[in-house]
């Protein structure tokens, strides 16, 4: 399987890349929080470490720690834009339970 962005995430990832003058990638992860046990994080790599699988979409690396992999496979990651609000949304075939607020996740 894969991670993969829509091309409206892409295009974000890359106008921050730009921003930020440059670097790797789109940095994604997991850790432990929140009521359900897990929370996403993202952020930008400005390099691939060894134990990192590295995916690419629309042009734009992906670069996930090949410890979070079991819980990343499969994700698609969208960017959604309504009105003044806007933020990075995860489509995750893993998850099998969300808390309330929508901040963390559980796998099976």
């Amino acid at each position: 399987m894969a991670i993969t962005l829509s091309e409206a995430a892409a295009i974000r990832v890359k106008e921050h890349l730009l921003s930020r003058g440059g670097g790797e990638g789109l940095r994604f992860g997991v850790k432990e929080s929140g009521c359900s046990g897990y929370a996403y994080e993202l952020g930008y790599a400005d390099e691939v470490n060894a134990t990192d699988r590295v995916f690419t979409s629309h042009g734009v690396k992906v670069i996930v720690d090949g410890e979070c992999i079991d819980f990343l496979d499969g994700t698609n990651i969208d960017y959604i834009q309504d009105g003044l609000s806007s933020l990075f949304q995860f489509n995750n075939p893993n998850v099998t339970e969300q808390c309330g607020c929508g901040e963390s996740f559980t796998t099976g």
